[in-house]
């Protein structure tokens, strides 16, 4: 989903101007798949991303996590469309952005609509035939479908924005943070329902901190540092691969040996005689 004028989170599907925009990355090899290659991306001399490769698995959940600021929100943007790289290219199911559905870390919604009118809304426009009542239950939001949604609770307007992401049936869904500052019980709950989307055959890949979360229930996990990808795998192969006890000491190992490179790349070389 992306953002409209107003702040209304909208699926890319739904959006009438992209849907005849097909962005110059949207090649790629594989109709199939959902991939980074090579793709490089700064913001004036801040650099997000540096000849980065990386390839998403349908029926997976992967967990995108790294220090703040270091560009995971980007990197999902890049991912949905919504924004282009500077050298690379993106690949989509189906070669097209349409594919991916997008949750920004704070999703807003048109108030005086029910979280059930809201989902009819966006349902009909792209003549999603389910009941919005489905999609409600797949979040575990159905009892709060005839609430204004500017009465929903944080965790509940959270979950109404899973549950948009779902309009249409995409293939993919992209997720940012979407339990930063809830309470655990709501996370975790947050955390199963994803969890059980990617179990759907759908590609989803989700940014968090929640690394106890995605120790849990993500397939993998992808640590960017310095706008590259130093950690990938299983979370239980990364703790492996690091000699860490669990997966918040290894992406620490990460971030901590990112540092110490950066430092010595820093440093000035030093005098004295060859």
């Amino acid at each position: 989903m992306s953002a409209d004028d107003d702040g209304t989170t909208m699926n890319p599907e739904t959006d009438d101007e992209r849907s005849t925009e097909r962005s110059p990355s949207d090649a790629g090899d594989d109709d199939s798949t959902l991939s980074l290659r090579e793709v490089s991306f700064a913001f004036g001399s801040v650099t997000v991303l540096e000849d980065a490769t990386l390839d998403l698995d349908a029926g997976t959940l992967t967990a995108l996590v790294g220090p703040n600021g270091s560009g995971k929100t980007t990197v999902l943007e890049l991912l949905a469309g919504l924004r282009s790289p500077n050298s690379g290219s993106v690949s989509r199911p189906g070669g097209t952005a349409r594919s991916v559905a997008y949750l920004p870390q704070t999703p807003q919604f048109r108030s005086g609509f029910t979280a059930r009118e809201t989902l009819s809304f966006y349902m009909d426009l792209v003549d999603d035939e389910r009941s919005p009542t489905d999609l409600l239950e797949r979040v575990g939001l159905e009892g709060a479908a005839d609430r204004r949604v500017e009465a929903l609770s944080g965790g509940m307007t959270r979950l109404l924005g899973v549950a948009q992401a779902l309009v249409g049936d995409p293939p993919v869904v992209v997720l940012d943070e979407p339990t930063s500052g809830l309470d655990p019980d709501v996370a975790d709950h947050i955390f199963a329902t994803v969890e059980a989307i990617a179990r759907d055959g759908r590609t989803v890949v989700i940014a968090s901190h929640d690394l106890e979360a995605i120790e849990e229930t993500a397939d993998r996990v992808v640590t960017l540092v310095d706008g590259r990808f130093v950690q990938d795998g299983a979370p239980a192969d990364v703790v492996e691969a690091t000699g860490a006890s669990t997966l918040r000491a290894a992406f620490s190992d990460a971030v901590q040996g990112a540092e110490r490179k950066a430092v010595q790349l820093d440093a000035p070389p030093t005098g004295g005689d060859s």
